[in-house]
């Protein structure tokens, strides 16, 4: 209700001495004088309506309801201006006590009706609505527009979609051009999913005021409810249009998220809570959305105050408790999973997620009981298998654990994980042929996989295949260069073919790498040191650390880096530059080489 209509009621008659003068026996024995100042506050309070100043408005009535509390009015008159103030619940009292006193008093019935619904206690306010409706047709004339909104509100509150979609009717029927109420009917048809009268109603007020923000917004979320074009326009247009406005930008964001941008969503819900640090829903998907994008640590803090904001949000806790396992903080996700899976049972995701903690924490038993509990939710998911398989075959129960991977693979045949896992396992326990069959299989699925060929050409070896050991092992030795082993099993497989020189210069690779290996190694050890002396203050020794890792290793950038540091440390700029320089000619190289 606006100012003007609520000091239109206010005065209307309801001055506290002519009211005073008809009452009973127990309001006579108020004193004259607290009565005569009353009536002085009344007025003022009335006067402060006038002037908008709700706060000297609602000091006025105060002091009416405690100078004459017996009086109606004051009780009316408060409770109105509370409402007023957004102090809903307070206001509700005293419009309460109002009609208490005197029931008829329609200004303070639909002042508390109204109060009702505002504060979501739309059960409550059904009734009133019904009464002052029933009232209004009985003089001849409909409710005030704003009125029956505010009704339809209440009844789709209450699942009444009918009925609240007949009362906007009549709303838009007195007052055509209102383009909030065409608005209002196309949230109540969005609410009961009646997405194409929904449409047109936003339409229509957009029609009306092609500047109004939520109404593209709510354009924008219908379209994209019936994955129809142009619901990225509406919902960029009432960005454009509003972009204060908080609700709109989480609007925003989600529907950047929901078509994979991630990256673009991650500002526009950064600026959301900017808007409202509060906004829970934000901040929850702002770290849903970090989380996809590998950024957990970003994230965990978010997800954290999400799940603080809604604790007994199962979904938030589940994802909280992912961020944590990924983070390597398991101890700490375990227990918010356990409170997922309490909270809701019967989600297969909060029993796997909770098996991943464990297996992180190795409490294997635990994880296995988990993914049981998960597979009688979802008994045909591939992934569960697979987790379930992996968590037998740490275990080493290679029994159980090949079984569960025989049922990922039937069930999605086109994982190439599953086969590869059997492939190990089939080799461990000397099943040559069915190891040689999976990986081949986990190969044509995912043929950059150089570990993969390399233990295919080991199978191949033991099977006697011997072209098609050395064709594996050479495929590994290109995917993985640096690594000695496929040399070896490939020397061995040359001998087999009486090729000894082609054995001996395979087994001379494999020394060359094993002794650049076991150089690189010491390099990264000495650098790690000289970082650490450095760190303490201590540069000389650093010094000879830096140095001893670059006689380990020439193309270790690191040793050169860290050496830089150290000597521009000791005023060595000339020398600090070169080992600089020295960093970056091979940072470029291996660039270059990848």
């Amino acid at each position: 209700m606006s100012v003007r209509s609520l000091q239109a009621w206010l005065i209307a008659g309801l001055l506290l001495t002519a009211l005073l003068a008809h009452s009973g026996p127990g309001q006579a024995q108020e004193s004259s004088s607290n009565l005569k100042q009353a009536d002085a506050d009344y007025r003022s309070g009335v006067a402060a309506l006038s002037r908008n100043d709700l706060n000297g408005a609602l000091a006025d009535f105060e002091r009416v309801v405690r100078l004459a509390p017996s009086a109606e009015p004051g009780h009316s008159a408060l409770g109105a201006v509370l409402v007023r103030l957004g102090r809903r619940t307070e206001g509700i009292r005293e419009l309460e006590k109002a009609l208490a006193i005197q029931p008829n008093d329609s200004s303070a019935q639909l002042n508390l009706t109204l109060a009702y619904e505002q504060n979501g206690q739309a059960a409550k306010a059904i009734p009133w609505f019904a009464k002052l409706d029933a009232a209004s047709r009985a003089e001849k004339h409909v409710l005030p527009p704003a009125v029956l909104a505010s009704y339809a509100r209440a009844l789709a509150a209450t699942q009444q979609f009918s009925a609240a979609v007949t009362k906007l009717k009549e709303a838009i029927e007195a007052d055509p051009e209102n383009a909030e109420l065409h608005d209002e009917l196309g949230s109540v048809y969005a609410q009961h999913k009646d997405w194409s009268n929904a449409g047109q109603a936003f339409t229509a007020a957009i029609q009306l005021n092609p500047d109004f923000a939520m109404a593209h917004m709510h354009l924008g979320i219908t379209l994209q409810a019936e994955q129809q074009p142009g619901a990225m326009d509406e919902l960029t247009k009432a960005y454009q249009l509003a972009p204060q406005n908080a609700v709109i930008a989480m609007q925003m964001g989600q529907a950047l998220t929901s078509a994979g941008q991630d990256e673009q969503a991650i500002p526009v819900f950064e600026h959301a809570l900017e808007l409202e640090p509060n906004l829970n829903a934000a901040a929850y998907q702002l770290g849903l959305a970090l989380q996809r994008m590998n950024k957990v640590q970003d994230a965990i803090p978010l997800l954290q105050k999400a799940a603080a904001g809604d604790p007994k949000n199962a979904e938030i806790l589940t994802n909280l408790g992912m961020a944590l396992c990924q983070a390597q903080q398991a101890k700490s996700a375990v227990p918010i999973l356990q409170r997922a899976v309490e909270l809701r049972p019967g989600n297969a995701t909060a029993h796997q997620d909770l098996a991943a903690a464990y297996i992180q924490l190795n409490q294997l038993d635990d994880a296995v009981r988990q993914l049981r509990e998960a597979l009688k939710l979802s008994p045909n998911v591939p992934q569960l298998h697979y987790n379930l398989g992996l968590a037998f075959k740490m275990q080493d129960n290679a029994a159980d654990a090949i079984q569960e991977l025989e049922t990922t693979e039937k069930l999605d045949p086109s994982e190439p994980e599953a086969p590869n896992a059997l492939g190990v396992l089939y080799l461990q326990a000397g099943r040559y042929a069915d190891a040689a069959r999976e990986l081949n299989i986990s190969l044509k699925l995912r043929p950059e996989n150089g570990d993969g060929w390399a233990m295919l050409g080991s199978v191949y070896n033991h099977l006697d295949k011997l072209p098609e050991a050395a064709a594996a092992l050479r495929e590994a030795i290109r995917q993985l260069p640096q690594q000695p082993d496929p040399h070896l099993t490939l020397a061995a497989v040359l001998v087999k073919q009486n090729q000894t020189a082609e054995a001996a210069a395979e087994r001379k690779e494999a020394a060359e790498l094993m002794r650049s290996n076991m150089n690189r190694q010491r390099a990264e050890v000495a650098s790690n040191s000289g970082n650490s002396l450095l760190k303490s203050g201590k540069v000389d020794e650093a010094i000879v650390e830096f140095r001893d890792a670059v006689s380990y290793d020439t193309n270790y950038a690191e040793a050169h880096i860290g050496l830089a540091q150290a000597l521009e440390q000791q005023g060595k700029v000339v020398e600090a530059a070169a080992e600089r320089q020295k960093a970056e000619a091979l940072e470029k190289a291996s660039q270059e080489q990848h």
